[in-house]
């Protein structure tokens, strides 16, 4: 199965190369941050006695799902096929494409799982349940199902109330000869809370929610081994998780401005970073430009709804510690306009043509996306090590 791999200039970096000798613009990963996310997601899991499946959405590596996963063949998350592809490649075998079926997709669904993976599909509707049915029938592949829950109203899914349908997409995917698998829910809601408490009663209605609907399927006879729950706010605010067997999260491991402003993460903890160089200045302006527009940072400005506006990331020295109240204010494709937030009375820092600097995302998904490896830093802020990421679908 083929990959997307770093570019020529990243394959032939020599051991402890600085980041001031790489191209910019480019994606800089802190692998120590990474891991103390994980371990922390990790331990207040395993405090909650539920087992963790790690979203690969936002890392898109196998390097990283390697750190994630609890063993190398799993069990993890995907949001695309090609994801799932790719980490098959890699020996995954316990994976959940979470994204609701579309009929055209089943062939390639059976085709990852004739390699001996075990892929799970989620659905919500009577129509993607016959779908999958006729599909079962046709190919004797017994598709596992997890039937995706409404939490919050936020995107998809059966509302939990709705036994009649719940229990007839059950019934439709069993004499189908497909395999119920049980229940899933993602509480998208809750990236719009800041408060901890309004984070731990979103954690505990996605969790009541997810139990009233398992225990319609089992009171009808339907199996519901799986009750899968998770987000990264209410991974991080949950405080009680009796009836669920596990917890989905991604983005926290690499953390991000966005989730930062929610609370579910200390930017300090924020493992991603775009490497750039200044290139000019506006100095009449206020203004310092850099190399890094949205082509590198992408278009995502979700911190505009937040209390505190990150434009389009906050700016940082090479050793990534944030100058004071600095922001890439603006940005065209492939500018970044830095200036010093409004109404900050904090000095422009010198940053003559040439100096680099390491800008936090907001979104880590939405930039991740932009770059096709990450130079993964050391405990020394040395470039470790390359590894590449994937596109596609």
């Amino acid at each position: 199965m083929p990959t997307t791999g770093p570019d020529d200039e990243a394959r032939t970096l020599p051991a402890g190369t600085t980041p001031d000798a790489l191209r910019t613009p480019c994606l800089l990963l802190d692998e120590a941050r990474v891991r103390a996310n994980v371990d922390r997601m990790r331990g207040h899991l395993t405090r909650l006695g539920v087992a963790f499946r790690p979203h690969l959405k936002t890392a898109k590596s196998l390097d990283v799902a390697r750190i994630a996963m609890t063993t190398p063949a799993g069990p993890a998350m995907v949001s695309t096929l090609r994801e799932a592809e790719y980490f098959a490649g890699g020996g995954v075998r316990d994976m959940i494409y979470g994204v609701g079926i579309a009929p055209t997709k089943l062939a390639r669904v059976s085709a990852i799982r004739a390699a001996g993976v075990d892929l799970a599909i989620i659905l919500d509707s009577l129509e993607q349940a016959d779908a999958v049915a006729a599909h079962a029938r046709g190919g004797g592949d017994a598709l596992p199902v997890l039937i995706e829950v409404d939490a919050d109203g936020h995107r998809s899914g059966v509302a939990p109330t709705d036994t009649a349908t719940l229990l007839a997409i059950g019934r439709r995917l069993t004499a189908g000869g497909a395999t119920v698998r049980g229940v899933l829910l993602h509480a998208g809601d809750s990236y719009a809370l800041t408060d901890p408490a309004a984070l731990a009663a979103a954690a505990e209605a996605e969790r009541a929610a997810a139990v009233t609907a398992a225990d319609a399927l089992r009171a009808a006879g339907l199996p519901c081994p799986v009750v899968s729950v998770g987000s990264t706010p209410t991974a991080r605010y949950a405080r009680d998780l009796a009836g669920i067997t596990e917890v989905r999260a991604g983005v926290f491991m690499f953390g991000d401005l966005y989730q930062a402003g929610v609370g579910s993460v200390a930017v300090e903890d924020i493992a991603l970073s775009v490497l750039a160089t200044v290139i000019g200045h506006q100095r009449a302006r206020g203004r310092i430009i850099t190399d890094a527009g949205w082509m590198a940072m992408s278009r995502d400005r979700g911190t505009a709804k937040q209390a505190v506006d990150q434009g389009y990331g906050v700016v940082c020295d090479l050793s990534g510690r944030p100058y004071r109240d600095l922001i890439v204010a603006d940005a065209n494709q492939e500018h970044g306009i830095v200036a010093l937030r409004p109404g900050s009375g904090a000095a422009l820092p010198e940053l003559p043509v040439g100096s680099r600097v390491r800008i936090l995302p907001n979104h880590a998904c939405a930039t991740g996306a932009q770059h096709d490896c990450y130079h993964v830093l050391d405990g020394g802020g040395r470039v470790g090590a390359v590894w590449p990421r994937i596109r596609g679908w």
